[in-house]
């Protein structure tokens, strides 16, 4: 290799050394989930790994009964799935697709958090090959700290 070359390698070489922070940081930049689930739901498992297949950092703690925690964080009962979730400073209620948490945090809408009531079929988590393709139509709710919801997102269903 001749100096010369040598030389623009080493240049380069320290050229990228101020990338390695923002490399880091941008892959830090979602922030971690805290989800609290049932141990034997299988669903909830799979809410968590369609999470983490999109960028997400889980820390999942299993309770005896996910209504306390719903409660505890000022979710209505009428938005009830089978996990809460907190993550950058709102809750999340149920099978709700990574994009729309992605959004949420990137919009950051005065609310309490988003939901998904119920356990739709095809949603995040529900749509194992168990359910053979199926798809419900389910909206993901944008919940207001005083308990009124409007619809942040709509699926379609293929069921008709």
């Amino acid at each position: 290799m001749s100096v010369d070359r040598r030389r623009r390698a080493a240049t380069l070489a320290l050229l990228s050394v101020p990338l390695v922070p923002m490399i880091a940081r941008a892959q830090r930049a979602l922030p971690e989930v805290e989800v609290y689930k049932s141990p034997t739901c299988g669903c909830c498992k799979d809410w968590i790994r369609h999470l983490q297949a999109n960028g997400f950092t889980v820390k999942a703690t299993d309770v005896t009964d996910s209504r306390f925690m719903r409660a505890r964080f000022g979710m209505p009962a009428k938005f009830a799935s089978c996990h809460t979730a907190l993550v950058g400073g709102y809750v999340v209620e149920g099978h709700v697709p990574a994009r729309e948490i992605k959004r949420l945090l990137a919009e950051r809408p005065n609310a309490l958090g988003i939901a998904v009531p119920g356990m739709p079929v095809g949603s995040p988590g529900m749509d194992g090959p168990e359910y053979r393709g199926v798809v419900d139509p389910y909206d993901v709710l944008l919940v207001q700290p005083d308990g009124r919801a409007t619809v942040f997102a709509s699926y379609e269903g293929n069921t008709r």
